[in-house]
């Protein structure tokens, strides 16, 4: 059953659609685009902006090159090898996607996406090559071809990030605002008029026709994550209480191999996918036993059965084994170092030599495939509003995300939104052609998205009763986590619910989070930005526990122990919060 919580939110204290300051030294100049996030799809989408000879203001949370993309390890697939083509590419994210993609946009991003990835290899980011200069490519989980491309190695991400970056630093009409935290949306007459920022401990209002939320995933949710500390749901937190469309928030991929110790570093599908097995504490290979793919089974099937055996072992991690990649490679340790520079670097800062040993592996928090509807150009139901990248739902990933389509995504919509944010004019409405032909627990989807009231704010709290980031880390992984239940599912939404509550109120009243980090540096700045990004985690994870309890079936990264079964009477779940509750 649906959990609706009577009560308001109040104005939180900070500017909205009639309210914002007008004194000048508190307003920055006016910009008719700005792009807010600096991973892929930020960067992608200031490029083709300014490809059009338009100026667009970059606004990034840290420093430029600090994103979901800088840590990105896999790799980029793509149809552009001889034995390879976009349908077939295509047809391996639909079935990954489980029934949830849209067709239209997975065809765009197959077609799009090779020429994307050839433009910037052309461009002169570093992709891995042979020594005759031909790009090298590897399989990864759920691909039917050998189509993933990298760069230094396991270092793709960075690489990209490095190497585009440069190129947007490079650009007299990119203007770039680092360490900038996005605090809300600025809407006018139902249009977007820019964006509320908090620089140096001082709000500032920056102006806007167009806004492009490309602010990455929420990854710190949880305690288990590959995700950096930017990670907080700041794009998704902010249009939801816009009152933009979010869908499929429900669908959460937790990556099946992450290392069990230290910061839960990523260990790349590409490690698998070069042969590396799975082994339980009694050093059976289990994922034989469970589907014909074993290892290369798509990631929810993968870490599903990670955490199983983890808690059939009491807890103890799974172990990942790179022995068999021996028979290919006699001096594991040379190519272990030379194809996985950054992991193989890492196991050994840890005591672990995994040329000679199997290496401790659990699930992890890895990439939302829900977020911010928007059409096939990027546009949301908010006029002036676009999404691209992790913060957005654009029809491409569906109920799970095929290994190493999260980049070719921000590359795709990145620039779709950038061109179409110049190309459209003032009052341009949404154009979402996914999702009207589904239904949605059992209404029309194209009439009845799920409107949902929003807690209140908590009058005045002590500290220790607002949640820190502990506590949100744990409510999430124990109840809206790998696997969930009714139950576990009902309790959260309660829980969530008092704690955005409480959250609320202590951005209002200004009440300082019994948080770790806030303790660890007691600056009033620090403290006031990890309070607004508890708010917009517990915001996103309230919302997400509601579209869990609600899909009453086991789907892609979904899995409900008490309905494991698959429901195709099911679609799209889609949200949006109540008018008359602002925030």
């Amino acid at each position: 059953a649906l959990l609706v919580h009577e009560g308001s939110c109040p104005r939180s204290g900070l500017k909205g659609a009639d309210d914002a300051k007008t004194e000048e030294s508190n307003t920055m100049s006016n910009t008719e685009i700005v792009v807010v996030g600096a991973g892929v799809a930020g960067l992608s989408a200031a490029l083709a902006v300014a490809g059009t000879g338009h100026d667009v203001t970059l606004v990034t949370k840290a420093e430029l090159v600090e994103s979901n993309t800088y840590h990105a390890q896999g790799g980029i697939a793509a149809a552009i090898f001889s034995d390879d083509d976009p349908k077939l590419h295509a047809a391996d994210t639909m079935a990954a996607g489980h029934g949830l993609c849209d067709p239209k946009a997975v065809d765009i991003l197959t077609r799009e996406g090779a020429e994307r990835v050839r433009e910037f290899a052309a461009a002169g980011v570093h992709f891995d090559r042979d020594a005759h200069g031909h790009m090298l490519r590897g399989l990864e989980a759920a691909h039917s071809r050998a189509r993933v491309v990298h760069a230094g190695g396991d270092a793709t991400g960075k690489v990209f990030e490095l190497d585009v970056s440069a190129m947007v630093r490079k650009n007299p009409r990119i203007h770039i605002i680092e360490n900038a935290f996005l605090k809300d949306l600025i809407v006018r007459g139902g249009h977007i008029a820019g964006v509320h920022l908090l620089i140096d401990g001082q709000d500032k209002d920056l102006a806007a026709d167009r806004v492009i939320l490309a602010a990455g995933g929420a990854g710190r949710m949880y305690p288990y994550t590959t995700n950096p500390p930017v990670a907080t749901a700041d794009g998704l937190a902010v249009a939801w209480r816009a009152g933009a469309q979010v869908a499929d928030l429900e669908f959460y991929q937790f990556h099946p191999t992450a290392m069990a110790v230290g910061e839960h570093f990523l260990v790349s599908e590409a490690v698998r996918g070069e042969g590396a097995v799975l082994l339980d504490e009694h050093g059976h290979r289990y994922m034989k036993d469970i589907d014909p793919r074993a290892e290369l089974a798509p990631r929810d099937v993968v870490a599903r059965e990670n955490f199983r055996v983890m808690q059939a072992q009491g807890g103890k991690p799974v172990m990942l084994d790179v022995s068999p990649m021996a028979r290919e490679n006699p001096d594991l340790a040379s190519f272990l170092a030379h194809r996985f520079p950054t992991i193989d670097a890492y196991t050994r800062s840890l005591g672990f030599d995994w040329s000679k040993e199997p290496i401790p592996v659990a699930p992890a928090a890895h990439y939302w495939m829900g977020g911010i509807r928007t059409d096939l150009f990027g546009r949301t139901s908010i006029p002036g509003l676009y999404a691209a990248g992790e913060c957005a739902r654009t029809g491409v990933q569906g109920a799970n995300r095929l290994a190493s389509n999260s980049l070719l995504e921000g590359l795709v919509y990145g620039r779709r939104a950038g061109l179409a944010a110049v190309r459209d004019e003032n009052g341009t409405v949404w154009q979402p052609e996914s999702f009207t032909d589904s239904e949605i627990i059992g209404l029309p989807v194209a009439q009845n998205p799920m409107e949902l009231d929003m807690p209140g704010a908590a009058g005045a709290a002590d500290a220790a009763s607002v949640w820190g980031r502990e506590r949100i880390e744990r409510e999430m992984w124990e109840h809206v986590g790998v696997i969930r239940e009714h139950d576990g599912l009902n309790a959260a939404v309660g829980n969530l619910s008092d704690a955005l509550a409480m959250a609320n109120g202590a951005v209002v009243n200004g009440a300082v989070a019994n948080d770790t980090a806030v303790n660890a540096e007691p600056t009033a700045y620090v403290d006031l930005v990890t309070r607004m990004e508890n708010r917009n985690l517990l915001t996103v994870g309230y919302v997400e526990a509601i579209a869990a309890l609600n899909r009453c079936e086991s789907r892609g990264a979904h899995t409900r122990s008490d309905y494991a079964e698959h429901n195709p009477t099911i679609a799209h779940s889609i949200a949006y919060r109540m008018k008359g509750t602002p925030c």
